[in-house]
């Protein structure tokens, strides 16, 4: 399947693959939490590597952007359960039992919840409605089973409490190290700025001083520099590399190779 199965739109999907599928690049702008049924999934950032397996929980912080490789399991099956924790949502929990969080949450963007019994129960009754999803949830019933979620999360693990109350906006960071670090990764301009803690048209500013170039073409240029270099001094198939420099296609990756360097990449090898 292509694109993961809405239980509750915009806020519990489920997902059953059959084959190994790499995304070009997730941007997960809310907290997320994720149970993996069956299957392997792992995350490829910048700066980190990990996997979780069946039976995992894990907890995504807002913001976050990553490479998604989502691998069945010996018996062929990939299955997640995946709920999106809007921050609407957890102001108004804030609201109500009078939570006040003044420090910025500084610590690891993803944590593995414990295994224990209430987080195990939880999903146990989630599951009836992501594998039938002709029977869908209502949407009342389905964000008390959201709000279920944050309460258990918090029984679970109390110090989560600075990560899920944390409205701070993104603080403006180091726009040329995150940059160079990120550039492969397949977002628009308006995530970029978002992350690094600007406005669109203070990154553009930002970005302009910083590179002496606009970002759609630094990103462009920085991308196909990359894999001219993978392919000739690392021998790498034009193939290989395409989704990895963000981009949607190999036709389109080698279009727009061409129109750079005059050549098509499997020429330039």
């Amino acid at each position: 399947m292509k694109h993961p199965t809405e239980i509750l739109p915009g806020v519990i999907f489920y997902a059953h693959l059959t084959a190994k599928r790499k995304e070009i690049a997730a941007f997960l702008a809310h907290n997320t939490l994720i149970l993996m049924v069956s299957g392997q999934l792992t995350f490829e950032t910048a700066s980190q590597k990990f996997s979780i397996q069946q039976g995992d929980i894990l907890l995504v912080a807002k913001n976050q952007v990553a490479q998604l490789i989502k691998t069945p399991s010996s018996d062929g099956h990939y299955e997640t359960i995946v709920i999106v924790l809007h921050e609407e949502l957890l102001r108004t929990i804030a609201l109500e039992e009078k939570i006040d969080i003044r420090e910025k949450y500084t610590g690891p963007s993803y944590v593995l919840i414990p295994p224990n019994d209430f987080m195990q129960g939880y999903f146990q009754s989630v599951l009836p409605y992501v594998r039938n999803p002709k029977g869908k949830i209502a949407t009342a019933m389905g964000m008390l089973k959201v709000r279920e979620a944050v309460t258990l999360l918090l029984h679970s693990v109390p110090a989560l409490h600075s990560l899920l109350f944390d409205f701070s906006a993104p603080h403006k960071i180091d726009l040329k190290k995150f940059m160079l670090r990120h550039y492969h990764l397949n977002v628009p301009v308006e995530k970029f700025a978002h992350l690094t803690g600007r406005s669109l048209a203070a990154f553009k500013r930002d970005f302009k001083k910083t590179f002496d170039a606009a970002p759609r073409q630094w990103l462009l240029e920085r991308r196909l520099l990359e894999a001219r270099h993978l392919i000739e001094k690392k021998h790498k198939k034009p193939s290989a590399i395409y989704l990895d420099l963000g981009f949607e296609s190999l036709s389109h990756f080698s279009r727009t190779f061409k129109q750079q360097f005059g050549k098509v990449p499997s020429e330039w090898a």
